[in-house]
């Protein structure tokens, strides 16, 4: 059995692994040329996930084709600003009938769309593909190392959803599914947004009641939108929603919440990214949300703060201030759990 996986940061490089003790041969693309030749010299991914040998089932390519032709299942996990183009590109060597699963996490800046709605744009007519998401709080990093964990496999095609269930169950990697793609997409984009606000509260160095406020308001938030956009008030109950968003606001891996941390502390948002080697979501993600929220007239004051912190330079002791002072309101006036 072979598969591809397209994306070579942690939890792409994460994903080849847990493929390659089901029993495939992983063909791993990745961009960087030194990145490929340490991964062949030295089985290792010392970028992102230094802990971890690669088992020799797993081939790095920088060859797109190679690594997606004759493929059954194509495993997506490149940053959301990236997507569109990848798929572009790869479109030309895949098989009729491909799964194509995204494993990545975002909303597109440029048209605020889920990046399940980008690949569909990008495929066109192709014939026969499939295509699949999984989300939930899976840090590549305690996934590699087999520490128990859950995940959620959707699409519009509930046997896909099954398909991917089988493909990626093991006895450390519990994976469900539930039909509603859309509900399981906003839950693993937001939440990045809501843990930039929880870094930046620790930052600030408040309490545990602030953070537990923001969390919690921040998911009537994320089911706002969620809801706007025909997306199921209870997958956000689930581990694609609230599930995800526990472990990226409190989780050591969170690059998300470092992100805050330091936005809290003072520094500005171009200096903490200059510093980065990997992709913090959230940012990108709290420009999409603020603009499809205005778009969809639906309220979200955590939001919008944090976009005027992230997008100009907002003082973070300045936006709390603004959020406390809004006006009085009813706890769950405007959000829908049941369909």
């Amino acid at each position: 059995m072979e598969a591809a996986v397209i994306g070579a940061g942690s939890w792409g490089t994460a994903l080849a692994f847990l493929l390659a003790n089901r029993g495939f041969n992983v063909y791993l693309w990745m961009r960087n040329s030194e990145l490929y030749k340490e991964m062949k010299l030295k089985r290792c991914n010392t970028y992102y996930l230094p802990e971890v040998k690669l088992p020799p089932e797993v081939k790095p390519t920088l060859d797109l084709e190679e690594a997606v032709k004759g493929k059954k299942y194509v495993f997506l996990v490149v940053p959301s600003h990236a997507l569109r183009e990848t798929i572009f590109r790869l479109r030309t060597y895949l098989e009729s009938s491909v799964l194509l699963v995204n494993a990545a996490k975002g909303l597109e800046t440029s048209t605020n769309m889920r990046l399940s709605g980008v690949i569909e744009e990008e495929m066109g007519d192709f014939p026969g593909y499939r295509l699949a998401v999984i989300s939930g709080p899976n840090h590549a990093e305690e996934v590699s190392r087999q520490i128990p964990s859950a995940t959620v496999a959707a699409s519009n095609c509930e046997e896909t959803a099954r398909e991917v269930q089988e493909l990626l169950m093991t006895p450390y990697f519990r994976v469900y599914t539930n039909s509603d793609l859309v509900g399981v997409e906003m839950g693993g984009a937001l939440k990045n947004i809501i843990s930039l606000g929880s870094g930046i509260v620790e930052g600030l160095q408040l309490g545990d009641n602030t953070r537990a406020a923001l969390i919690t308001r921040g998911l009537v938030e994320i089911i706002r939108l969620g809801n706007a956009v025909g997306a199921k008030g209870r997958t956000f109950t689930g581990l694609a929603g609230l599930g995800d968003l526990f472990v990226t606001c409190y989780s050591r891996h969170s690059r998300n919440l470092k992100v805050g941390i330091q936005l809290g502390e003072g520094r500005k948002l171009r200096d903490i990214l200059s510093d980065m080697s990997m992709i913090a979501e959230g940012v990108n993600t709290t420009k999409a949300a603020y603009h499809l929220s205005r778009e969809k007239e639906v309220e979200m004051p955590i939001t919008e703060e944090i976009y005027y912190i992230t997008s100009y330079d907002k003082d973070p002791r300045r936006a709390l201030k603004d959020l406390m002072k809004r006006e009085k309101k009813e706890e769950v006036e405007d959000i829908a759990f049941d369909e």
